[in-house]
């Protein structure tokens, strides 16, 4: 009997042991897999030509559970769905600590979606400026690719100005305030980040407008990354609304 239950006992902790190894590797393989897709060389094919600054070492950006998103959107409830467009929805999320955030969620069916997608992580990671809006990770597990970014209280400039109760918080220096903080981020992608970036989808719907009414560049998906000294360049197809 004794010798029955010590054989018992040690194969349980052998399939037990076999089990969390097996869920480790399939982590640390989705992990590998999300940091492929972020650094796919087909994002932005110009950039190494541009650039001349090394992609992989540099791409620092959390990569965050899918459970911790479920958890902070309550399921991508409808209560907390902020808009919809081609990309996806939008929804607001609040983490464990507190931080609220607004999470973009790539539809399924959405196939120029990806590239996006792509293009937005490795295009806005790297820029920093109070009138960009700040990407603090993406989500990638299996079919679910998700962007996560501050969350920003007054939502869409658009959805000031055509909202009759809204558009009253939007005085003339509140509106010339938002025009030159546009500006500033436009002049800081033509001129002083690291790259030199074209938004080519800059509208009232893609400007966001946080508690104190600053305004901050979003959607970077169909950006473009131009070389130093290029003023022009040719596009395959037609972009932007």
């Amino acid at each position: 009997m004794l010798l029955s239950g010590l054989s018992i006992c040690f194969i349980w902790k052998r399939r037990t042991l076999q089990s969390a190894l097996k869920n480790t590797v399939q982590r640390r393989g989705l992990h590998e897999r999300s940091q492929d897709l972020l650094l796919n060389e087909a994002v932005i094919p110009s950039n190494r030509e541009y650039s001349g600054e090394s992609t992989k070492d540099e791409l620092e950006l959390p990569l965050f559970d899918f459970s911790t998103i479920v958890m902070a959107t309550d399921n991508f409830s409808d209560a907390n769905k902020l808009g919809q467009g081609g990309f996806g929805c939008v929804y607001k999320g609040v983490l464990v600590e507190g931080q609220d955030i607004a999470v973009k969620r790539l539809s399924k069916n959405s196939g120029q979606g990806i590239e996006e997608f792509k293009n937005e992580v490795r295009l806005i990671a790297r820029l920093q400026h109070r009138n960009l809006v700040r990407l603090l990770g993406c989500c990638v597990e299996m079919e679910e690719k998700m962007l996560i970014y501050e969350y920003m209280v007054h939502k869409s400039l658009d959805s000031s100005l055509f909202n009759k109760e809204k558009s009253s918080l939007l005085n003339w220096q509140r509106r010339f305030n938002i025009i030159c903080g546009i500006a500033r981020g436009l002049l800081y992608l033509h001129q002083d980040s690291r790259f030199r970036i074209i938004h080519r989808d800059l509208k009232a719907s893609n400007i966001l407008l946080d508690k104190e009414m600053n305004p901050k560049i979003s959607d970077f998906g169909m950006a473009r990354i131009f070389g130093g000294d290029q003023t022009e360049a040719s596009t395959k197809r037609v972009v932007g609304t």
